[in-house]
């Protein structure tokens, strides 16, 4: 009988679960379900006991690793840390999040404990035998996975599932003592953008993709990049969005066109950028051609702005389209943000 593990570790605060470690709990749940399978969860962080209270109604075994040199991230420990609770748990099968954290390390974890690794994992399912789905390929080929080799790594895509909530309450955790590695980090402290300066946000609700469009020559045959600048990060700041961009768009900076300055790379979305799981999305001045749209297949809603009325959002890649001038609207959505607030 398959044993399943989930790992989960501690978010920056150190005083909670990570949402994408509820989201692996819930996989763990529902695959221990299909399978009959037992279920073990074993966590990561200074006090991981005490962030277990959210996790006695899974009903699974609850592990724990705790420690001041396990409150950050580092590979030295989080490896001997996860490799600890796979084998307290003799784990056949090991799911973890796809987080900066874990993802650096399990394929590490894997080796020493003689196991393959799949990552990017979307869904995980099968019946008599467990079975995970990815997408290959520029994200244009999903393969179903299966393998006989044991220990089996899966590391799963943030927003894949719901996460988990359940009601706190005290809870039986086993401490898995694991000696210390040698350390040669130290972490000193954080960095990081202010909230409003952030403008990738993956628990945002919607998600607003600039394409090249907003560069272009407007109708009065002039470019108007600080105004388009100034749009967007005003929508940004009012709707609390996530910003995305296409390929196209974030390239202009290294052809030393004039691109909209708060534009990397890490915003593009699309064949070869990431693919976002926002429950909404509106594209402006997108073409909204194959390329660009791949990326938005775990989208709920899809709605764009476009001045051709043939663009490709047109063509049943959108639920709706508005034939409009996105400098208008997007000037408009802000007075009534502006006014709401």
């Amino acid at each position: 009988m398959e044993k399943i593990l989930v790992l989960a570790h501690a978010d920056d605060s150190g005083a909670s679960l990570t949402r994408h470690s509820l989201e692996t709990v819930t996989a763990g749940q529902q695959l221990a379900a299909k399978l009959g399978a037992e279920l073990a969860i074993g966590i990561v962080g200074g006090e991981a006991a005490t962030l277990a209270k959210t996790l006695p109604s899974t009903g699974a075994k609850l592990l724990a690793i705790s420690g001041e040199a396990f409150k950050q991230a580092r590979y030295a420990t989080d490896a001997a840390a996860c490799e600890a609770l796979s084998r307290a748990a003799a784990a056949t099968i090991v799911l973890a999040p796809h987080s900066a954290r874990f993802a650096r390390v399990m394929a590490g974890v894997a080796h020493r404990l003689g196991g393959l690794i799949d990552t990017h994992i979307g869904t995980i399912g099968g019946d008599a035998a467990p079975q995970a789905s990815r997408w290959f390929y520029r994200q244009r080929i999903e393969a179903i996975l299966a393998r006989s080799a044991r220990p089996w790594f899966l590391l799963v895509d943030a927003g894949s599932y719901a996460a988990f909530a359940g009601e706190a309450g005290g809870a039986a955790v086993e401490a898995i003592t694991v000696e210390t590695p040698a350390v040669r980090t130290t972490v000193s402290g954080f960095r990081a953008p202010k909230q409003d300066e952030q403008t990738i946000r993956p628990d945002a609700k919607l998600l607003f993709v600039a394409g090249a469009g907003w560069t272009k020559k407007q109708p009065d045959g002039q470019t108007h990049v600080e105004e388009a600048g100034k749009l967007i990060l005003g929508f940004l700041h009012g709707s609390g969005a996530s910003l995305g961009s296409s390929k196209s768009l974030v390239d202009q900076g290294s052809e030393g066109n004039s691109v909209l300055p708060f534009l990397t790379h890490l915003n593009q979305v699309g064949q070869t950028g990431a693919t976002p799981r926002h429950p909404k999305g509106l594209a402006t001045c997108c073409h909204g051609e194959e390329p660009h749209v791949v990326g938005w297949r775990f989208i709920g809603q899809r709605r764009a702005i476009s001045l051709d009325p043939n663009c490709g959002w047109t063509r049943g890649k959108a639920d709706v389209v508005y034939i409009a001038d996105a400098f208008q609207v997007v000037a408009k959505l802000n007075e009534l943000l502006a006014a709401k607030k």
